[in-house]
């Protein structure tokens, strides 16, 4: 037992040393590298914008300059002069996502519609891999990803809300531009088409059977009033469904003929019976048809306001992101330039560990405390009643 009861205070004293040791080497070690995780470059209303995001913004657009089939000579050159706004354009995205929480703008459904549409595509049913595919196709965890999308939707439609649609092209413009270009509205006759295909790929007989039964149920339900587009949308396993279900316009001939014959001499709004093709079941729904000839200004007043509106709106987008970033509180470091900064807006980086504390005298400390207590007793207007004395 006295072995034990000195054997403990060893152990002990034997772990205090083997600390002691340890201490003394951290003492003596040269301190590890500062590693830099993320780089901040910019502050937005609490929201910030990395070093890293706009590396991803940098590759994004590389990528799609390149699917446009630009490379070489003439990539470097676009990507040289575009890539000077990438930190522009994340600000943008930030102060309209920021707009959008403050207009209780949803767009819920038009992501779960997106998300939809891609993985129909896709054709991956299985939740899990479809979350692996967006990760392998985008670069980005499917959160992410998911995220990125809704924030275009927001800046789209806080776009759409606050500018494109508060303005207006008088009539008078639109009907001068119309007299002054006639020949672009010269056009050769034209059908617009809608559809709907019930893929019958894959399927056995009763796979078929049940593709001809819903084309059918489809049909009857479009005829008794209920919006092809929407349907189409919801519906359709023709990559067409991203549009509603519109397809390009056709002019005589160019379509299959036993199609075309069942169409070309039908009015608007007519609907076929399902048609039997060897992937499935087809739905056509003749949208308009529009005769050859002089277009007339009801046809085109759309195309032509469009026309007019689209080089007057990218000024007035940018004089409504300039005006939100006044209100903005906005940080930027010193080696990025925000090319859409604000005039006379102050955007210096603040960083705290320069900042020092200010030297005030007893005198000005009174001061300000006498001031405040003179304010406290100023009167609110609509208080005090006629004939109150100044000593109550």
């Amino acid at each position: 037992m006295e072995d034990m009861k000195l054997r403990v205070p060893l152990l002990v004293l034997g772990l205090i040393g083997l600390a002691a040791v340890n201490l003394a080497a951290a003492d003596t070690a040269p301190a590890p590298a500062t590693t830099t995780v993320e780089e901040i470059v910019a502050k937005c209303n609490g929201d910030i914008v990395t070093r890293g995001d706009l590396e991803r913004s940098r590759r994004e657009l590389i990528e799609t300059m390149r699917a446009a089939g630009i490379s070489g000579a003439a990539l470097e050159q676009q990507l040289a002069e575009r890539e000077k706004n990438l930190l522009r354009d994340r600000i943008d995205q930030l102060i309209l996502t920021q707009k959008a929480k403050d207009l209780n703008v949803n767009v819920d459904n038009e992501v779960s519609k997106q998300l939809g549409a891609i993985q129909s595509d896709a054709k991956i049913a299985d939740p899990d891999k479809f979350q692996a595919y967006i990760k392998e196709q985008s670069g980005m965890s499917f959160e992410d990803f998911k995220q990125e999308m809704k924030n275009r939707f927001l800046t789209q439609r806080v776009i759409r809300e606050e500018v494109s649609e508060k303005m207006q092209v008088k009539h008078e413009d639109i009907e001068k531009y119309y007299n002054e270009h006639k020949t672009d509205f010269v056009r050769e006759e034209r059908i617009i088409l809608q559809e709907i295909l019930i893929s019958t790929e894959g399927k056995d007989d009763a796979g078929v059977a049940a593709a001809e039964k819903k084309a059918k149920d489809l049909v009857a339900r479009a005829r008794r009033g209920e919006r092809f587009a929407e349907m189409a949308r919801d519906n359709s396993d023709s990559v067409s469904h991203n549009s509603m279900g519109e397809l390009p316009p056709y002019k005589k001939g160019d379509l299959v003929k036993n199609m075309e014959d069942l169409v070309w001499n039908q009015p608007k709004g007519y609907i076929t019976d399902p048609i039997r093709t060897s992937n499935g079941f087809l739905i056509l729904r003749v949208e308009d048809h529009q005769k050859a000839g002089q277009a007339e200004l009801s046809e085109v007043e759309n195309q032509i306001t469009e026309k007019l509106l689209s080089p007057r709106l990218e000024a007035a987008v940018r004089d409504y992101l300039t005006k939100l970033r006044k209100d903005a509180f906005l940080e930027i470091k010193a080696d990025y330039i925000d090319t859409g900064a604000a005039t006379s807006k102050d955007t210096a980086w603040a960083d705290p560990a320069q900042l020092k504390p200010e030297t005030v005298k007893k005198e000005e400390v009174a001061s300000k405390i006498k001031h405040k207590r003179l304010l406290w007793m100023v009167p609110v207007p609509g208080t005090q009643t006629t004939g109150t004395s100044s000593s109550q």
